[in-house]
Parts: C-alpha cells; sequence; structure tokens
C-alpha cells in the first residue's frame, strides 16, 4: 500500500483527476476499450468535475460504478445520478455508462442481465473506490447479508447487498473483480477516517474491515 497526504481535498482532487487520466491514456494505447470504475458519494465528486474536462479518447472508455443503491437515477440518493452530474458531461460525455440498475426490477432478478453486460469489460483497467468511516467500501458493509459471500473466490460479478446501516437495497462489484483492477485507488478525506484505514490495515479482517481486503496493492489519497 501506497499512502499520499494532500494539504486539501481541491489539491487532492487535482493530482488524482491527474494520475486516473494518465493510467486511462496509458491503457488506451495498449487496449481497443477500457474500463473505468468509480464510487459514488460526495468525496469524489470534485474529482469527476476535473477529470470530466480532460481530453481523453473517451469514446473508448466504459465507466461504471463499484456500486449503486437500488433507486432510480432521478432519486437523490443515486450514484448513476451524481456520475451523469460531475462526470459524464464535457469530454467525457461521450464515455459509455455500465449501468447498474435496472427499471422496474428487483437486484435479484436484475443481476444476471448486468451482469451479462458486466462481464466482456473485465478486467478493470483503472479502478477508485471510497472508504467509509466503518471501513465499508464499494457496497461491502461490515455485518452485510452477503459479504462473506462477496469475499469468495468463486463470487459472481455482483451481488445485492442488504445492512442495517444503510436504508436501501444495494448492488456491489464483489471482492474478485474488484482485486482484478490493474491500478487500484482509495480516497477519502478527514483525519477520523485515516485512523478508521489505521485501524482496517492492523485487523486485516475483511469481514470487520472490508477495505482491509483491497488495500495490497493500492494507493490510499487522502486529505484532512
Amino acid at each position: 500500500m501506497k499512502k499520499i497526504k494532500y494539504p486539501d481535498a481541491e489539491m487532492m482532487a487535482m493530482d488524482l483527476a491527474d494520475i486516473l487520466a494518465s493510467e486511462l491514456n496509458d491503457a488506451l494505447h495498449n487496449k481497443e476499450r477500457v474500463t473505468l470504475v468509480v464510487p459514488g458519494g460526495t468525496t469524489p465528486a470534485p474529482i469527476f468535475d476535473i477529470l470530466s474536462g480532460v481530453h481523453l479518447d473517451w469514446a473508448r472508455v466504459n465507466v461504471m460504478l463499484s456500486d449503486e443503491r437500488w433507486v432510480s437515477e432521478n432519486h437523490a440518493r443515486s450514484n448513476t445520478r451524481l456520475l451523469r452530474e460531475h462526470l459524464l458531461v464535457d469530454q467525457a460525455a461521450a464515455a459509455t455508462l455500465i449501468p447498474l440498475y435496472l427499471e422496474n426490477e428487483t437486484p435479484e432478478t436484475a443481476l444476471p442481465q448486468l451482469s451479462k453486460a458486466i462481464g466482456p469489460l473485465l478486467p478493470i483497467d483503472v479502478l477508485l473506490l471510497g472508504m467509509g468511516q466503518d471501513m465499508h467500501t464499494a457496497s461491502l458493509f461490515p455485518k452485510a447479508d452477503n459479504l462473506e459471500d462477496a469475499f469468495e473466490p468463486n463470487a459472481p460479478l455482483l451481488l445485492p447487498m442488504r445492512s442495517r446501516t444503510t436504508p436501501e437495497v444495494r448492488v456491489t462489484l464483489t471482492a474478485p473483480v474488484l482485486h482484478g483492477a490493474m491500478k487500484t485507488h482509495i480516497v477519502f478525506t478527514s483525519k477520523s477516517k485515516n485512523k478508521a484505514l489505521k485501524a482496517a490495515h492492523k485487523l486485516k479482517d475483511p469481514m470487520l474491515a472490508p477495505i482491509s481486503g483491497f488495500l495490497k496493492g493500492s494507493t490510499v489519497h487522502w486529505a484532512p
């Protein structure tokens, strides 16, 4: 694990957007299409605002969320809505969004169709993960109903996830999919989350601290 501390969130957003763009550009030199996987939430939005304006061959980039709440795009808590507002604009409007939600379906009935679209796009070329105060990442929450299954080596590409700490059912990419990423970055802000990361690193138990399962080989970016 490599760790980079920034003086503030603005500097972090500028630097990380540049790193992600550079890695995507490198991948585009070697493949016809590349896959970028990103988190939802408020922390990455400033990164997306900058990244969206970078000149890349975005028409060859697939963009996918690491996880999504099972709500429609017009819902205030939709991660897809955040992507459309902050990343899939300007230059990046040419990218292809790979959905993790289907209208009028339940997660269980939608997963086969969603997974069929995701499979050919793997492995992930560039992965950006977030982290919660509870040490979750994507929708891999401590004590969530399918957490153990999500970390199995033969886990399906996607699983529904229910947790007492979250009001909505979620759908998440599973650990093997995330582990397969060529480049992995983790981003968060606040000293309290930095303490949580240190605790996760010490625990080394994905069942208690899911983020700990993705620290090896990753670059952590954080700002107080």
